[in-house]
């Protein structure tokens, strides 16, 4: 058994501007995603899958393969809007994809292991990847996935309110719900707070949330075709709709199908939510490199 780490990288330009997955941030022209791979190699993962457009395929392999081609076994799956469908036809008005757990079916005929899943555009750290190599390695099986949680205050941006998926757990770390929670800020007393209604509520520093690592077993993936199904019957007609990982969680849960461990990390994640971020991104790895956790040079 060899953990699979699946990487969503389709939604290339469709956030921030540009082709911020393809940024350099590292002193030698590394972006987010080298020291994704980085950690995951460090940390035990010899085959990593990557979902991408199709059309991008042949720029996107140009310009990673030759870094890390020969040190980790690689696939690539696209996300076509026609993929698992079934019967239904994609609406003419509809132009993006169908979404993160969309994405996540289409890697089905590639990987046979447990797998972990997160963003090519997020900086997670080495201690999450550590810790979902060994949940894959020793504690996964059909009924029992996790999510790598991040203190709250640790994913904030200082340049705008972001949106998180806040967890609620119980007294043994198991999921009970993932909330999102958009438009969370520190307010000027220094409390994390978020708005819903037009009121304003509070949040602990220490709260769990989801950043979208998920550890999974491969026998999620006909539970995903089922549920992406229903998903079509009643959505699919609305060509904004989308298809995200946390509803699997929930659904997984709600169903009683197993549990959802919450395995929390010491990591400071970052990432690029607004273009004010890169130069705060580009000194966090700088001073993670100037710590030794990283080389000046990744490969």
């Amino acid at each position: 058994m060899k953990p699979t780490l699946l990487i969503l990288a389709a939604g290339m330009a469709s956030r921030y501007g540009s082709m911020k997955q393809i940024q350099s941030f590292g002193p030698s022209g590394e972006t987010i995603m080298d020291y994704s791979i980085y950690d995951a190699i460090q940390s035990g993962f010899e085959k990593i899958v990557f979902i991408i457009r199709k059309e991008f395929a042949t720029d996107f392999k140009n310009i990673f393969e030759p870094k890390w081609g020969d040190k980790v076994e690689t696939a690539y799956v696209y996300q076509e809007m026609d993929s698992y469908l079934g019967g239904f036809s994609v609406p003419a008005e509809r132009t993006k994809p169908w979404g993160t757990a969309h994405a996540v079916l289409c890697a089905k005929p590639v990987i046979q292991d447990p797998f972990a899943v997160i963003n090519a555009d997020d900086f997670y750290g080495r201690d999450a990847f550590e810790k979902a190599y060994q949940f894959l390695t020793t504690q996964t099986d059909a009924s029992t996935y996790c999510i790598i949680g991040y203190d709250l205050s640790k994913t904030l941006s200082e340049n705008g309110s972001v949106s998180r998926g806040v967890c609620d757990v119980d007294k043994d770390n198991n999921l009970l719900s993932i909330h999102e929670r958009t438009k969370i800020y520190r307010n000027k007393d220094g409390i994390i707070t978020y708005e819903e209604g037009g009121k304003t509520f509070s949040v602990p520093d220490d709260a769990k949330v989801s950043m979208n690592f998920w550890c999974f077993h491969p026998s999620v993936f006909p539970f995903i075709e089922k549920i992406f199904a229903e998903f079509l019957a009643k959505q699919g007609g609305d060509p904004k709709s989308e298809f995200f990982i946390p509803i699997i969680g929930d659904r997984f849960i709600q169903e009683g199908r197993g549990r959802i461990k919450i395995i929390p990390t010491a990591a400071s994640w970052f990432g690029v939510t607004y273009k004010e971020d890169a130069p705060s991104v580009q000194e966090s790895l700088n001073g993670l490199i100037r710590s030794g956790v990283y080389p000046e040079k990744l490969w």
